[in-house]
């Protein structure tokens, strides 16, 4: 038996609050979907297509990881309850700026790392200069009024840095594939090397094709005597909810006549790791993916426990955790990912270097660890776990 209906001027009240907000609902989605129109992507076409299609980690329609991810849904939902509020810094974090001028002189021991935050990283490698995931917009998002905000300007601007050979990508995800940046680079002389799919973005974009060379995994090119060998990854891609996976995604070696760099770009734990250490390691500096984690998201990110043992299984000498200290991308709070990862690498004896944004170090003799950033409250290991699935035994 039902109880009594509410007065029919509160159900016309109601109908109409609940029309309201549908319409703004729409109304934002459709403002977005013109305003980042051009900074959605194109997806691949043609014989760019075939090609993906042809490749071992495409299954059914898209790219696959042969460990799937997990994710719990109703965890990452209700997560926001308990995110952290420290999850960005009250004041800006102490920042290294500079020009050209720092690049002038060749490093010492031919290799040098200067980490602009997040992922965006120069590194100059036996006299070959690599660019990753290029990121100097104000947002990771398709448009510039809504999205995860940087909380300080690049160190160095695009016209301050050095001539690049290339500019290494990912994956296609907002915050390693940045539209405007692209597309300021896209008169550049450099080559942009891509994993399979992420060429037809650059391409829409203005990159000229011949400029643009797409890998897939285990796939190598060479610029004069540096080799590049795309690697396995375990993450995904996508920049709608349309195209999801349709694209791969992929870390990177760096293999030069005397020195070897590996950068991981995005991924969670899997058994691959170890065979990207015995075929290409080992390596004189690893740039590991070490932020924006969750255990409701245990394989897409490491996450800093996980990051150190990723190090150790791809054979790395000295780690320098990158995807953190530039966007609020999680719950945790900023500086976990640098806390964790120390108390990790202590504990495993893994020699570590955390630069300020915008420093210049050589893997040769790595400046002494500086906590920089403030002490603020955050959870350990052991609060809040990271661990992946379907890694078998440790």
């Amino acid at each position: 038996m039902s109880g009594p209906r509410p007065p029919k001027r509160f159900r016309t009240w109601l109908r109409r609050i609940a029309v309201f907000v549908a319409a703004a609902v729409a109304l934002v989605v459709l403002v977005v979907v013109i305003d980042g129109w051009r900074a959605f992507g194109k997806g691949a076409g043609g014989a760019r297509k075939e090609r993906m299609e042809r490749s071992s980690q495409w299954q059914d329609g898209g790219s696959e990881n042969p460990q799937p991810l997990y994710n719990d849904t109703w965890k990452m939902l209700t997560g926001i309850f308990n995110k952290s509020s420290f999850g960005s810094p009250e004041a800006p974090p102490p920042v290294i700026t500079g020009d050209h001028t720092r690049f002038d002189a060749a490093p010492p021991s031919g290799l040098r790392i200067t980490w602009l935050g997040h992922s965006t990283i120069v590194v100059e490698i036996d006299g070959r200069t690599i660019l990753t995931d290029p990121v100097w917009s104000d947002r990771v998002s398709p448009v510039d009024w809504v999205g995860p905000a940087r909380w300080y300007p690049p160190p160095i601007s695009l016209e301050d840095l050095p001539p690049i050979d290339v500019v290494l990508v990912s994956h296609d995800h907002y915050d390693h594939l940045d539209y405007p940046t692209i597309t300021a680079m896209a008169g550049w002389k450099s080559k942009f090397v891509v994993p399979l799919g992420v060429g037809a973005h650059l391409s829409y974009w203005g990159v000229a094709d011949e400029q643009i060379v797409e890998l897939d995994w285990w796939d190598r090119t060479s610029v004069a005597d540096l080799e590049i060998v795309c690697a396995p990854a375990r993450h995904a891609s996508g920049r709608t909810l349309f195209d999801q996976n349709a694209t791969l995604w992929a870390s990177y070696a760096l293999l030069g006549p005397k020195h070897r760099v590996y950068f991981s770009g995005d991924t969670g734990l899997f058994p691959g790791l170890a065979d990207i250490g015995e075929q290409l390691g080992p390596f004189d500096v690893t740039m590991i993916e070490s932020g924006a984690y969750g255990s409701a998201w245990p394989d897409w990110h490491l996450g800093p426990e996980q990051a150190v043992r990723a190090h150790q299984m791809v054979r790395g000498k000295l780690m320098m955790p990158i995807h953190w200290g530039l966007f609020d991308l999680a719950y945790h709070g900023w500086t976990e990912p640098a806390e964790r990862v120390l108390a990790a690498a202590d504990l495993a004896k893994v020699p570590i270097v955390i630069p300020k944004p915008g420093q210049s170090f050589e893997p040769a003799s790595p400046p002494p660890v500086e906590r920089w950033w403030p002490d603020v409250p955050w959870k350990t290991g052991e609060e809040d776990p990271i661990v992946a699935t379907k890694m078998g035994a440790p």
